[in-house]
């Protein structure tokens, strides 16, 4: 193995996707059976994702699911990837971490993102609008006060306050800077863009202010890892996910994962293509040997020392051996 890869962590983050015939009760079951799969593998964490009103998407309360992926694993680390804070109450989001980490102490992360809801229709019905993400800087300190026990209100994060629950900021753009501002680790995506992840990442090192939360910065890459026998079968994981992000962008709608025989049959528009090819494009997809080679190289660019892996795809069979090959490949056991 690599020195360069050689004590990197890594982690994977599921996004509960719902395979085509199969019900959200499935996908999220599919998500449990994975963090055990996950914790097996050596596997560092094993977080889950926040998405509403999305057709192709199950996990829509990251806290409860992570709940349900903690009492079914012992060792690996479990959190979010993350809670949307634009969403939710600061108070309400400290209890629940605060819940979590009683419940399950010294195994919880905090990830947290500043994104708000997919469509108009989901952000008037989480009652927030675009303009709510400006305030996440604010809404960031406001939540680790709780923990603090700063609150000038007299109210108490009951069980939060005096946890330790390590927060992580998923961050591009703006989100860099407040994450160095605010001293905490940060989660930088995705793999396809690099020229945009090393410069958020540049920024990150450059303003980070040491904090209680962490004394030096520390960089999360995240993105989609792909590894089987040959280059082919690498790349067919990649479709299903590929497809449905195309149908997407000319659809407006996100659909559960179909199988990759479906899509690769299909007669697409010239713009359903475009979109297709863009997704298969740049990801980390091939054998042992090429996947190892390009993980090398991200981590010479970013200096990042932990991968947070997002694969998704309709063959959970062809993704569990992915993640065991993948795992073997970077010596987690």
């Amino acid at each position: 193995m690599s020195s360069v890869i050689e004590g990197v962590r890594f982690s994977v983050l599921d996004r509960s996707r719902v395979r085509e015939g199969r019900s959200a009760a499935s996908a999220l079951r599919d998500t449990v059976a994975l963090a055990r799969e996950a914790e097996a593998l050596g596997f560092h964490r094993f977080w889950v994702s926040e998405h509403h009103g999305v057709p192709g998407v199950a996990g829509s309360a990251p806290t409860v699911l992570a709940a349900a992926v903690a009492a079914a694993t012992a060792t690996i680390r479990v959190g979010t990837g993350g809670v949307m804070l634009p969403n939710h109450r600061p108070l309400v989001v400290a209890e629940q971490f605060g819940v979590l980490e009683s419940l399950f102490p010294g195994r919880i992360d905090m990830g947290l993102g500043r994104s708000v809801g997919f469509t108009d229709g989901v952000r008037r019905a989480l009652g927030r609008g675009k303009d709510d993400a400006e305030d996440f800087a604010a809404q960031l300190r406001e939540l680790l006060d709780w923990f603090r026990g700063a609150s000038p209100t007299g109210v108490h994060a009951r069980p939060a306050e005096g946890l330790s629950v390590p927060p992580f900021v998923l961050a591009m753009g703006e989100g860099a800077r407040i994450a160095a501002e605010a001293g905490l680790p940060m989660v930088v995506g995705d793999l396809r863009d690099r020229d945009r992840m090393r410069r958020g990442i540049d920024l990150y090192r450059a303003r980070f202010r040491p904090s209680a939360w962490a004394s030096e910065p520390y960089v999360v890459v995240s993105g989609t890892v792909a590894v089987a026998g040959t280059p082919e079968e690498a790349r067919r994981l990649l479709v299903p996910e590929a497809w449905s992000m195309a149908y997407s962008r000319t659809h407006g709608s996100f659909p559960p994962l179909p199988p990759a025989e479906r899509v690769e049959a299909l007669e697409m528009t010239a713009k359903e293509r475009g979109f297709y090819e863009a997704g298969l494009a740049g990801q980390l997809a091939g054998t042992e040997e090429q996947v190892a080679e390009e993980l090398e190289t991200v981590l010479k660019e970013t200096g990042a020392q932990e991968v947070l892996v997002t694969t998704s795809t309709y063959d959970r069979r062809a993704l569990l051996d992915s993640y065991r090959r993948l795992a073997d490949l970077v010596r987690l056991r």
